[in-house]
C-alpha cells in the first residue's frame, strides 16, 4: 500500500480515500474545509454555507453534510448564529483519578452544576453494586460536568447513605466527590471496573448538556471499590463525543 510521506500517525490510511480513488463529493469538500480550519485556527469564524458552496462549486446540501461530520468530530462548534473552529479535544485518562484532576492537567478549570441530590430506598438491581441491602437508603448525585464553563458531560453517582451520611450538608456539589471521600471521610479508592460504549443522549440528557440529540456520546459505567475491596459507588457518566477522548497506559503480562 502506498502511504503518503506526510501521513500522520493515527490518521485514516490514504486520508480515507479508497484504493479505486472514487470518493463522495461531500467528503472531498470536507477535506478541503479541514485545510481551511487549520488556516483559521481555534476560534476562527467559518464562512457561511452559501459562501462555501460557491467557493467549492457544490450544492449547499453537500456543504451541509461536510460540516455536519466536522461538527460531530469536534472540529467545529456552533457559536451564536455562526460556526467557529473548535479547540482540541479534552483527554481524560482511564484511571481512578477524578474528572477534576483530569481537566486540570490540561490547564482548564473544572466545574459542575448540581442537577439533583436525592435519597431513596435502594432497589435490588443496585444493591450489590454499592454494597448495601435492598431497601437501605442510597444517594443519587447528578451533576453537569464543566470545563472552563462549557458543558461537556453529565454524571450520575450512586453511593450508600451509610458510607456518606452527611453528603447533603457537608459536600460542595461543585467540588470533587473523590476529594471529599478522601479528605473528609478517609475513604480511599482501591480499584474499579469500567465499561465504555457509544450512545446517543436522551432528550433530557441532551437538554442538560446543551447538545443536539443526534450527537454521539461516550458513556462510561464505573463500579468502584475501596482499598478493602468493599463496593463503594456506581457511576454513569456521559461525555460529549465531539469534546472528549480517552487515554490509558497499558502494561504487558507479567509486568508489575
Amino acid at each position: 500500500m502506498d502511504y503518503p510521506n506526510d501521513q500522520a500517525p493515527g490518521a485514516p490510511i490514504r486520508s480515507g480515500i479508497p484504493e479505486h480513488g472514487r470518493i463522495p463529493k461531500y467528503y472531498a469538500v470536507k477535506a478541503r474545509i479541514a485545510v481551511l480550519l487549520d488556516e483559521l485556527g481555534e476560534g476562527g469564524l467559518l464562512p457561511t454555507e452559501r459562501e462555501l458552496a460557491q467557493v467549492h462549486e457544490v450544492s449547499r446540501e453537500t456543504v451541509r453534510q461536510a460540516l455536519r461530520e466536522l461538527l460531530l468530530e469536534g472540529r467545529l462548534r456552533r457559536q451564536g448564529r455562526g460556526t467557529v473552529v473548535a479547540g482540541p479535544k479534552l483527554e481524560q485518562p482511564l484511571s481512578l483519578a477524578s474528572y477534576t484532576e483530569g481537566v486540570r492537567r490540561q490547564g482548564l478549570r473544572p466545574g459542575r452544576n448540581l442537577i439533583g441530590l436525592d435519597r431513596f430506598p435502594c432497589p435490588e438491581a443496585l444493591a450489590a453494586e454499592v454494597g448495601v441491602e435492598r431497601g437501605e437508603p442510597v444517594w443519587h448525585l447528578e451533576r453537569v460536568l464543566l470545563a472552563d464553563d462549557e458543558r461537556v458531560g453529565l454524571e450520575s453517582t450512586y453511593v450508600g447513605v451509610a458510607r456518606v451520611p452527611d453528603l447533603d450538608t457537608e459536600f460542595d456539589p461543585d467540588s470533587s466527590f473523590y476529594a471529599y471521600l478522601r479528605d473528609a471521610l478517609g475513604i480511599a479508592f482501591g480499584d474499579a471496573d469500567e465499561r465504555i460504549e457509544t450512545v446517543l443522549a436522551t432528550p433530557r440528557e441532551a437538554l442538560l448538556i446543551g447538545t443536539p440529540p443526534a450527537l454521539p456520546m461516550l458513556l462510561i459505567h464505573r463500579l468502584s471499590r475501596d482499598t478493602d475491596g468493599r463496593p463503594l459507588e456506581r457511576v454513569r457518566t456521559l461525555f460529549r463525543g465531539d469534546r472528549f477522548s480517552f487515554s490509558a497506559h497499558l502494561r504487558g503480562e507479567g509486568q508489575a
